[in-house]
C-alpha cells in the first residue's frame, strides 16, 4: 500500500525539465549523424543566404516572384535554426536535457515558422496565378506595396494563434515520464506527456492543422488548376515549357513540405509510430529548407545567371 502511494506521488510530481531522445536510439551512428546534420545545416545557411543576396541585389531579379523567394529563403534559415543547433548540441554532449521554458520557446518558434511557411507558399502560388492567368494586370495587382503586405500578413497572422497554442499546452500539468522521443519539442509529442484529459487539446491541434495546412494547400491546388489550364492554352511550346518550369520549382517545395507535415499532424496518433513521426519531421523541418535553394537555382535559369554574375566577385 505504501509503495503504491509513493508511485502515485511520483507520477503526479510536476515536470520542470524534459529529455529529448533525438537519435540516441542509434548510438553507433551518433557522430555520423552529427556530421551529416552539420553539413546539411551549413548548406541550408549558405544556399538560402545566396538566394537572399542575389534576389536583393541583382537588378534582373527585382520582381514579385523573387521578392517572395528571398523571403522564403530567410524563413527557411529561421525555421531550421529553431531545431538543428539544439539537435547538434544534444548529439555532441550526448545529453538531451531541455528546460521547460526552452522547450516551450522552441515549440512556439517551430509552430510560428511552420505556419508562416504554409501561408507564404500560398502567397507564392497566388503570385504565379496572377502572372500567368492575368498577365496584363500583373504589375498593378502585384505591386510592391501589395507584396510587402502579403509577406507581412504571412508572418503576423499566425503569431497570436501559435503563441496561444503554446501557452495552452504548457499551462497544463505534466506528470510521469519526461522523455520526448523526438529531436525537438514537437506539439504532439509534448501533449503526450500532459496529465488528464487531452481531447480538447487534440481537437485544437487538428483544427489548426486544417486551417494552416489543408486550407492553404487547397488554395494552392485551386491556383495551379487555373494555372495549368491557362498554360495549356498557350500557343507557343517554348512559352508553355518556361511556364511549367517556373511553376514546377514551387510545386516541388509545396509537395515536400505539405505532404510530410500533413501526414504528421493530421494522421491519428494511434496509427503513427514515433520513428515515423521523427522521419516525417526531418522532411519538413530540415530537408525542405535544404531543397529550397537547390530546386529554385538548378531549375531556374535567371537564378543561375545571377549566381554566375555574383560568384566571380568573391
Amino acid at each position: 500500500m505504501e509503495s503504491k502511494l509513493k508511485a502515485e506521488e511520483s507520477n503526479n510530481t510536476a515536470i520542470m525539465e524534459f529529455v529529448l531522445v533525438g537519435f540516441s536510439d542509434v548510438p553507433n551512428l551518433q557522430w555520423i549523424l552529427f556530421g551529416i546534420f552539420l553539413a546539411i545545416y551549413l548548406i541550408i545557411l549558405l544556399g538560402n543566404s545566396m538566394i537572399i543576396l542575389i534576389t536583393r541585389n541583382d537588378s534582373t531579379l527585382q520582381n514579385p516572384m523573387y521578392f517572395f523567394l528571398g523571403n522564403l529563403s530567410f524563413l527557411e534559415i529561421c525555421y531550421v535554426t529553431a531545431t538543428v543547433p539544439r539537435m547538434l548540441s544534444d548529439i555532441w554532449t550526448q545529453k538531451g536535457n531541455i528546460s521547460f521554458l526552452a522547450c516551450a520557446t522552441q515549440m512556439g518558434f517551430v509552430l510560428l515558422f511552420g505556419g508562416t511557411e504554409c501561408l507564404l507558399l500560398t502567397v507564392m502560388a497566388y503570385d504565379r496565378y496572377v502572372a500567368i492567368c492575368n498577365p496584363l494586370n500583373y504589375p498593378l495587382v502585384m505591386n510592391h506595396k501589395v507584396c510587402t503586405q502579403l509577406v507581412a500578413g504571412s508572418w503576423i497572422s499566425g503569431i497570436p494563434v501559435e503563441i496561444g497554442q503554446t501557452c495552452q499546452i504548457f499551462s497544463r500539468s505534466f506528470c510521469g515520464s519526461n522523455t520526448i522521443n523526438h529531436f525537438f519539442c514537437d506539439l504532439p509529442q509534448i501533449l503526450k506527456l500532459a496529465c488528464g484529459d487531452k481531447l480538447v487539446n487534440q481537437m485544437v491541434i487538428y483544427i489548426l492543422a486544417v486551417i494552416f495546412l489543408m486550407v492553404p494547400f487547397l488554395l494552392i491546388v485551386a491556383s495551379y488548376s487555373k494555372i495549368i489550364s491557362s498554360i495549356l492554352k498557350l500557343s507557343s511550346a517554348k512559352g508553355r515549357a518556361k511556364a511549367f518550369t517556373t511553376c514546377s520549382s514551387h510545386l516541388t517545395v509545396v509537395v515536400l513540405f505539405y505532404g510530410t507535415a500533413a501526414i504528421n499532424y493530421l494522421q491519428p496518433r494511434s496509427n503513427q509510430s514515433e520513428g515515423l513521426g521523427k522521419l516525417l519531421s526531418l522532411f519538413y523541418t530540415i530537408l525542405t529548407p535544404m531543397m529550397n535553394p537547390v530546386v529554385y537555382s538548378l531549375r531556374n535559369k535567371d537564378v543561375m545567371v545571377a549566381l554566375k554574375r555574383l560568384l566571380p566577385n568573391y
